[in-house]
């Protein structure tokens, strides 16, 4: 069991806890060896008892180890000891975007891009790595003080959906993809998916599907559309609801096919966020049915004639408009076409195939024996009345080739196709013009460069002779020089006139938010690059927006009852300080645990304010004692008493145990005692009475002296002890 103030690995020292998850717990610790403060995540016990899933968590976690990204958690050490597994990560001071959307309501669609621009980059860069998170949502990203988003948790997804673990355990299911819910096969594009819905949760501050059961969510996700997040925010621009609707199709076939291509869009719709540039994709089109060239009717012919025909089938994915490349025979020993992340394509594909192939013997045997007489064959298939034959084009075509080739196609084979031009070299303005001319349309990024003088295109998107789709957006890159741009000085004013000035000098503006004793609320704190620096057009600046003045108090939790390391923990987790620690006796709490505290529950106090209280050392024994002077008898208890005389004072407590027993002559008498059970008891006086002799006649006249007598009596007073 971690404890504050243990260390593990012999370097790692436990300072506090800092959150909590599904799966582990996190704690702040110091790592002694380099001097410097880390996040240690410690698997809790019923997921380090699984001996399959902690093997699976520490190759997957080593693996994350390997990342190195700017908006990466970066996994530092993994490790064992004493049956505590626990992965040491890079330590990020901040909020996780759960909590930031759950303060704010909802983002603008501003910040919803830059945070996004940031996520997917980092994503990106673990996808290049071979490396899908498979658990991408708002709990797993955070942002940091300086405003830098970073994607924490890689590893630990996979090494999860690998074993058997309940999604309210995971907490996913919200932003779980339909491939993921129906327990198939995921990759890159499920965390598109993912990803999607927490772009959707951002803008609207809601998830999309909600239901009473983790099932009924996943099905949700399996089988509705979609709600148009413009239906519940109407600000938000189309172009960014498209791009959230593009990221959650159910087909995988039909999102981002990477997060580079999400990236693109993102930044073109915060520089010009109301010009729609989002192309949905639908692949039932690529399996429209092609025309046979000549070459591949004698390849038929020749493989009837043989009896044969190879039902193997090739799908050309690459090049639009086709559905299969040829009829070749393929090494039945060789690795397998099949690929389960197409697997309704594939479906479709072997009916088509199977039709097709079925058509081909009934035609070709109808033929041989004379059934069916259509003339000439090639006649036929190159016929044109009705579909055009899609002929190969080679990567040399010209600009006048590419004009022609995007009106070769007809209206019923699908959209218009041209060819990507080189732009390289050329400058932004002949870049542009020799791509509308092929029907291209530019989206254009500066960067500085010590190569290429400024306005001339360094690089383009898509590489010269590509297919695209007539009206595709094409990313280059043009020369800012080496001076960059000069980034005006935005601090102290109202972030809406920042974000203006900086747009407008060509950056990508990034809003974090900050309390600030000084700068009014709504108003810029402070900015990433220094105001009159020069920096490359396109460069992402965070500006820092003041919250107004914080509210640094901080509610007293309530101690009573808890063990001391407990409530040692709750008082650290609630930004409070620990204060004097001590005991003391309680009729009503029992022993160990805390029966005072000096603050009292729901009480608000200044963050870091000390609490002292008390641990109970349980039920008390209450003792009295007597320290008192005895006053002698009074005329009204005692008429007949005669100062001097001998008196017995007997002090007797309520529980029947005598206190004191005395002889006494004189009053006031002292008493003392201690130890006395009971707070309360009587006094018993006893004095003698004797009545004086007299003389009397007796029947003879005779005088007789007769004796006095001797009577013994008794009075009681009330008394009361003092406590121990």
């Amino acid at each position: 069991m971690i404890k504050i103030g243990m260390i593990i690995g012999d370097r790692y020292e436990i300072l506090e806890k800092i959150g909590t998850g599904g799966m582990s717990d996190v704690y702040k610790a110091k790592c002694h060896k380099l001097n410097r403060f880390v996040a240690v995540k410690v698997l809790k016990q019923e997921f380090s008892e699984n001996a399959n899933f902690v093997s699976k968590f520490r190759i997957e976690a080593q693996a994350a180890a390997g990342l190195m990204h700017p908006n990466i958690v970066n996994v530092y050490d993994v490790g064992e000891e004493n049956g505590i597994y626990y992965i040491v990560m890079e330590l990020v001071e901040g909020v996780t975007l759960k909590k930031y959307i759950e303060k704010k309501a909802r983002l603008t669609f501003v910040e919803a891009m830059s945070i996004g621009i940031q996520v997917c980059m980092g994503i990106e860069a673990a996808h290049n790595n071979h490396i899908i998170h498979r658990d991408i949502k708002p709990q797993n990203i955070i942002i940091s003080m300086e405003g830098k988003v970073k994607v924490t948790d890689f590893g630990i997804a996979k090494a999860a959906t690998s074993n058997t673990i309940t999604s309210n355990v995971m907490g996913s299911v919200h932003y779980t993809s339909p491939e993921q819910a129906r327990g198939g096969y995921s990759d890159e594009k499920s965390d598109i998916y993912s990803w999607g819905i927490t772009m959707f949760e951002m803008l609207t501050g809601r998830v999309p599907f909600n239901g009473e059961t983790t099932v009924a969510i996943a099905i949700k996700h399996i089988q509705e559309e979609l709600p148009s997040p413009r239906d519940l925010v109407e600000e938000i621009p189309v172009s960014v609801e498209s791009i959230v609707l593009k990221c959650c199709q159910k087909s995988p076939d039909r999102r981002y096919q990477t997060m580079g291509e999400l990236i693109v869009d993102l930044k073109k719709v915060l520089m010009n966020p109301e010009e729609d540039v989002v192309v949905f994709v639908n692949p039932d089109e690529d399996n429209a049915t092609r025309f046979i060239s000549e070459e591949e009717v004698g390849e038929i012919k020749r493989q009837t004639d043989r009896g044969s025909i190879d039902d193997t089938l090739r799908l050309r994915g690459d090049t639009p408009g086709y559905g299969y490349e040829d009829y070749a025979e393929e090494d039945p020993y060789g690795e397998e076409d099949y690929n389960p992340k197409l697997e309704r394509i594939t479906t479709i594909l072997a009916v088509v195939a199977g039709i097709i192939i079925c058509f081909i013997i009934i035609f070709f045997v109808g033929r041989i024996t004379g059934i069916f007489d259509f003339g000439d064959m090639d006649d036929k298939i190159t016929d044109s009345s009705s579909q055009t034959t899609i002929e190969s084009e080679s990567e040399s075509e010209s600009i006048e080739s590419s004009k022609q080739e995007s009106t070769s196609e007809s209206e019923d084979e699908g959209p218009e196709m041209t060819k990507m031009v080189s732009v390289v070299g050329y400058t932004v303005e002949e870049a542009t013009e020799r791509l509308r001319e092929v029907g291209l349309e530019p989206n254009v990024t500066y960067m500085e460069s010590d190569v290429y003088e400024e306005g001339i295109v360094i690089s383009a998107g898509i590489s010269a002779g590509t297919r695209l789709e007539v009206g595709t957006y094409v990313q280059i890159t043009v020369s800012s020089g080496t001076s960059g741009v000069e980034v005006p000085d935005v601090i102290n004013l109202a972030y809406e006139t920042a974000f203006n000035m900086l747009a407008g000098k060509g950056f990508v503006v990034n809003k974090v938010e900050s309390y600030s004793d000084t700068v009014p609320k709504g108003n810029v704190i402070s900015q990433s690059q220094p105001a009159e620096t020069k920096v490359a057009i396109g460069s992402t600046i965070t500006v820092t927006v003041s919250l107004g003045k914080e509210d640094t108090t901080v509610r007293v939790p309530n101690l009573m009852g808890c063990e001391e390391d407990e409530a040692i923990a709750i008082l650290i987790e609630n930004n409070l300080a620990v204060g004097d620690i001590g005991q003391m006796n309680s009729e009503t709490v029992e022993e160990g645990k805390v029966c005072y505290q000096s603050h009292s529950y729901g009480a608000f106090v200044e963050r870091g304010t000390a609490i002292d209280f008390k641990i109970s050392m349980g039920f008390a024994t209450v003792t009295y004692r007597l320290n008192a002077g005895i006053a002698a008898p009074t005329v009204d208890e005692a008429p007949d008493y005669v100062p001097g005389s001998e008196v017995r004072v007997v002090i007797t407590a309520a529980d029947g145990k005598i206190v004191m027993d005395k002889l006494t002559t004189s009053f006031p008498m002292s008493a003392n005692a201690s130890g006395i059970a009971s707070s309360v008891g009587t006094i018993t006086f006893t004095y003698t009475v004797t009545s004086e002799g007299e003389i009397i006649t007796d029947e003879e006249g005779n005088q007789v002296i007769v004796p006095g007598t001797t009577e013994e009596k008794t009075f009681t007073r009330s008394i009361e002890f003092v406590q121990e």
